[in-house]
């Protein structure tokens, strides 16, 4: 019994941790190298990778700021520019009050396969702490939804083994 307590009571802390820890997820960009760029499917699959992303960071306890759309474009000068400038897109995450902000991008050099590509700044000191990559083959929503689950583990791995808890209360 008192073992099923000491689980509960590490399970919550751990929930009680990513709660408090939140992520700005802007949105990703297609930088689509094939012989038919832009076409609408692809546009649609990009789209989908910040909710899909939000929700799997939300199920495991992260706290999800929104940054508006107007926001993110008028901090954005142009094609990969958030992604290329940590401070730029620190500073953005920072206006949202969020803790961390990812920047993303689906890269698809072919047909056959396309990587998802997340860049984790923490937006207190505009630090890079983590580049991650998940490979996809092909467009199925499935596929991109393993990508995205993969890219979801790799956060949350980055940001446990980052997070510092508060200095304990001082009693009076």
């Amino acid at each position: 019994m008192k073992a099923l307590w000491l689980i509960f009571f590490i399970a919550l802390s751990i929930t009680q941790v990513n709660a408090e820890t939140s992520i700005a997820i802007l949105d990703f960009e297609l930088n689509d190298l094939t012989l038919a760029p832009g076409i609408p499917s692809e546009i649609e699959r990009t789209a989908s990778v910040k909710p899909l992303l939000e929700k799997e960071l939300k199920g495991a306890g992260y706290l999800i700021i929104t940054v508006s759309l107007a926001d993110q474009r008028y901090a954005n000068s142009g094609f990969g520019y958030l992604f290329d400038h940590d401070d730029v897109a620190a500073a953005l995450g920072k206006s949202a009050r969020a803790d961390y902000v990812l920047v993303g991008r689906l890269h698809k050099p072919s047909f056959l396969f396309a990587y998802l590509i997340g860049h984790l700044i923490r937006v207190k000191d505009g630090q890079l702490i983590g580049n991650y990559i998940s490979e996809t083959k092909g467009g199925d929503h499935k596929l991109t939804l393993k990508g995205v689950e993969s890219l979801a583990v790799k956060i949350d791995a980055d940001l446990d083994k980052s997070y510092t808890p508060p200095p304990p209360k001082q009693k009076p």
